[in-house]
């Protein structure tokens, strides 16, 4: 498993404060979400393709990316318009489907893509680590600092165990079908997974407690704002204030 691909880089976005990334990936995903018009959505994922260009970000990385999350977006798609109550618009067969709903799912359509993109372009720049540094030098509660590091340093780890698991399925010559034996299997798959999780969880805390952990990382490298950084991110700020002003108080 690789889960920073993207942070290898050194483009201006890999370069910027991850303070100023993090604060503006969430102002944008706020406002974005928020919007309930067409046209500042649209400017709003054309903003977020314009990031990801200026990060370098592969084209094809992020469209792996964009059609995970558009696999979930055409289910939308072939429903909501049938079933939002509305002026009818086409019909197909006995379903008619409604402009409020087709207006319903590009609305989400848009949304979707555009925080997808800037959330690559804003913060898959950054390091695990760098953000989580960030996120405790912007006054995040430790614990949820704690925890995001946490759950990404392990997740790994707990993807071995589930991958130990279902070889050892396989071996003992398992083979998924319809069958209540292989719902069963797979809960105990499950259940396994949990009880190997949380023991390991306990030897790890252990092992930190033994090296003197008191609920504190203490930080070493601290970062420091440069004349760009700030440029960019007032530019940014701006675009997200714009973006608000047009889409939900205008």
């Amino acid at each position: 498993m690789h889960l920073e691909e993207f942070a290898e880089g050194d483009s201006l976005l890999h370069r910027l404060d991850p303070r100023v990334k993090l604060v503006a990936a969430v102002a944008f995903s706020v406002v974005v979400a928020a919007i309930n018009r067409l046209a500042p959505l649209a400017v709003a994922a054309l903003l977020a393709l314009s990031l990801a260009g200026a990060a370098r970000l592969s084209p094809r990385r992020v469209g792996l990316r964009l059609a995970v999350v558009n696999g979930f977006v055409l289910f939308l798609w072939l429903t909501l318009p049938f079933t939002w109550q509305g002026e009818p618009l086409f019909s197909l067969g006995p379903l008619s489907a409604s402009a409020e709903g087709v207006h319903q799912a590009l609305l989400i359509t848009l949304k979707s893509n555009a925080i997808i993109l800037a959330l690559l372009a804003l913060l898959a720049t950054s390091t695990v680590t760098t953000l989580t540094h960030a996120a405790n030098h912007l006054f995040v509660p430790a614990k949820l600092v704690h925890l995001g590091f946490f759950t990404y340093r392990y997740i790994h780890v707990l993807h071995d165990e589930y991958t130990s698991l279902r070889n050892a399925m396989k071996v003992r010559c398992f083979r998924p079908r319809t069958s209540l034996h292989t719902y069963r299997s797979y809960a105990y798959l499950v259940g396994m997974l949990l009880v190997r999780s949380f023991k390991r969880s306990q030897r790890v805390y252990d092992a930190m407690v033994c090296r003197g952990f008191k609920g504190t990382f203490w930080l070493l490298d601290h970062f420091e704002l440069r004349g760009a950084d700030l440029l960019a991110g007032g530019l940014i700020g701006a675009a997200v204030v714009g973006l608000f002003v047009w889409g939900i108080v205008a």
